[in-house]
């Protein structure tokens, strides 16, 4: 039986947001629980199905190794149904009980992942290159060391929360904890800011960055940089940066995975009578024989001369699209020739213009079938 997929098991889009990934994740998780569920198979597998989606979905590496290759890019990576629920529960539960899950959640986050369209010619795609990239970020402000606080001070404990970074309040029967209002849960509070970030802990700067950018590339595929991406946040992990390719469209090439193609114009008389055509390639020119009486739409195959794709050994064909081409402006003597050669072909009768004497004979029985 196949795996659905991890987006619809959740219920969300792949551009979901983190937190909308865990927000669905409780809502199907608590759903399906066992305890709600007692003695119900299809329930339990629910449950285990969306422990395996949110654990996929929630991880960026996993999920974009998803993103580009299915279920087949995170085989065996995953933990088969269980899940932390100290960490998906124990928010919800503490925060209504006071217990069984976390007091408060860290003030010290991981920055968050960027990306970067990298254009690139069907060239630079399929041969690779390194490429200079020039990014704004956030980086950790060097005058406070990330902390937010003036050199030579530090944060101290929030005032409100005594540092613990939620309030406990008092409503009839319950006593519900709530984030702090003050210090919004990070515990601590920065009395004198740094006065070149301003308390932030980061600054913004544009940065260049190379980027080595593999043979074989296409549009879609992703290079991580990790640690390129936003600051932490309080002097937590820098996020990753995420570049995704775009290769522009070609002039004379259009690419359809490894194989690319294109058409060659070939006049009148050397569809004709055949002859020898240069051909472009992406590593020069070749020669190509076109035989007598070649049609517009024949294919020419030109084995490896397409591209090598990233993910495999053997090299793609070129297909060469022949059409031929009616010759325009003609002068005087021209059309005297072309009369000339109409009326000898004529002559010939049906012989020399097969397809389009089968053509009209169909016709004909075609409208001789509407009158009777």
């Amino acid at each position: 039986m196949s795996k659905r997929d991890y987006y619809e098991i959740l219920g969300v889009e792949k551009d979901a947001s983190g937190p909308d990934i865990k927000k669905a994740y409780r809502r199907v998780a608590m759903k399906h629980h066992p305890d709600r569920n007692p003695d119900d198979n299809e329930a339990d597998d629910k449950f285990k199905e969306a422990n395996e989606a949110f654990e996929v979905l929630s991880d960026s590496d996993k999920k974009s190794r998803y993103d580009r290759f299915g279920h087949a890019g995170v085989e065996g990576q995953t933990s088969a149904g269980t899940a932390d629920f100290g960490d998906i529960f124990g928010d919800i539960f503490g925060d209504i009980f006071g217990g069984g899950g976390r007091s408060y959640q860290s003030h010290v986050r991981q920055g968050a992942d960027l990306r970067y369209n990298l254009e690139l010619s069907l060239e630079d795609a399929v041969r690779g290159k390194e490429a200079k990239i020039r990014i704004p970020t956030s980086v950790k402000c060097s005058a406070c060391g990330g902390s937010g606080a003036k050199k030579g001070t530090k944060a101290v404990d929030c005032s409100t929360c005594g540092g613990h970074g939620q309030v406990r309040m008092q409503q009839g029967f319950f006593a519900v904890q709530q984030t702090c209002p003050r210090c919004n849960g990070a515990g601590k509070q920065i009395k004198d800011p740094c006065i070149t970030c301003h308390g932030r802990g980061s600054v913004e700067e544009t940065k260049t960055l190379s980027v080595k950018v593999p043979a074989g590339v296409d549009s879609g595929d992703r290079i991580r940089l990790t640690g390129e991406g936003q600051v932490g946040v309080h002097g937590g992990p820098s996020g990753d940066l995420y570049v995704e390719i775009i290769v522009r469209p070609h002039h004379i090439f259009q690419r359809n995975g490894k194989d690319l193609s294109c058409e060659i114009p070939i006049g009148f008389a050397d569809a004709a009578l055949g002859g020898e055509l240069e051909v472009p390639t992406l590593g020069g020119r070749v020669k190509l024989k076109v035989p007598a009486e070649t049609q517009t739409g024949k294919l020419f195959r030109l084995r490896n001369k397409g591209v090598k794709p990233i993910r495999g050994n053997s090299t793609g064909d070129l297909l060469c699209r022949v059409v031929v081409e009616t010759p325009v402006q003609l002068t005087k003597r021209q059309k005297e020739l072309m009369d000339e050669f109409q009326q000898i072909q004529e002559a010939e009768g049906k012989r020399q213009t097969p397809r389009k004497s089968s053509w009209f004979d169909g016709v004909k029985k075609f409208v001789d079938g509407l009158r009777t």
